[in-house]
């Protein structure tokens, strides 16, 4: 689904990777791993078109850049704008509807099962600014399943959030997966990329590891300096 070919990230051309080669398979589900700085939200933001690569080139295989959906860190969300839980939900509708599209039924049927699959149902019409933070990843997660975007991008998804939440997210990314969506998602974790992740991506200032999360998890565990500046883990 996408190619890196030589990817440096980075802000205002200044750069924070090596350069970053490989490949994204459709369907697949990639952890983003690595200490914080080492450029994975700055992958995400790239991936998605919010950023430019410092120099690289970053291609999709398709004709067309398929929807995404991204989800950023819950710090870069307004938890107070004046909305219910239904209302944001619902704008999951917006790529296939536009932002003036009337939400139908076929639609209205796409939210509530999103709701009740998160468990929100009952609290649909409550205003956002009232719910914990677990309350409000479940609402986003929500939004997600009612895209049905193929490319799903999740920073941090799991981050200040209760146990009990953070495992039915992980069953909703599962599903995700399962239904053919391609995932990359940041995680601090290892031992849940190690469980439930295929493939992961790690990340630093010095090298890139990606491949099979078991060889990659390895082999970041060691000195990196027995290892050159990018490995591509088979």
């Amino acid at each position: 689904m996408i190619t890196l070919e030589n990817v440096v990230l980075g802000y205002q051309g200044q750069g924070i990777s090596p350069a970053i080669s490989g490949s994204v398979q459709t369907g697949s589900m990639t952890a983003l791993v690595g200490a914080n700085g080492s450029g994975k939200s700055t992958l995400l933001k790239t991936i998605a078109g919010l950023l430019p690569a410092v120099s690289g080139r970053l291609r999709f295989d398709a004709a067309a850049q398929p929807r995404i959906a991204y989800l950023p860190q819950q710090s870069e969300i307004d938890h107070q704008f004046p909305i219910n839980v239904a209302d944001v939900v619902a704008m999951g509708c917006w790529p296939a509807t536009g932002l003036l599209g009337r939400i139908g039924r076929g639609e209205k049927v796409l939210i509530g099962q999103a709701l009740e699959r998160v468990g929100l149902t009952a609290l649909a019409a409550r205003p956002i600014e009232t719910l914990s933070g677990g309350q409000f990843q479940r609402m986003l997660f929500a939004r997600l399943l009612v895209q049905q975007a193929p490319l799903v991008l999740l920073d941090e998804p799991f981050s200040g959030i209760d146990s009990q939440t953070c495992r039915l997210l992980m069953e909703v990314i599962n599903q995700l997966h399962a239904g053919g969506q391609t995932l990359l998602v940041v995680l601090h974790d290892n031992d849940l990329v190690a469980r439930h992740f295929p493939q992961t991506l790690l990340l630093s200032q010095k090298r890139v590891l990606w491949g099979a999360s078991g060889d990659v998890l390895t082999l970041g565990a060691t000195d990196s300096r027995q290892f050159p500046p990018l490995v591509q883990v088979s």
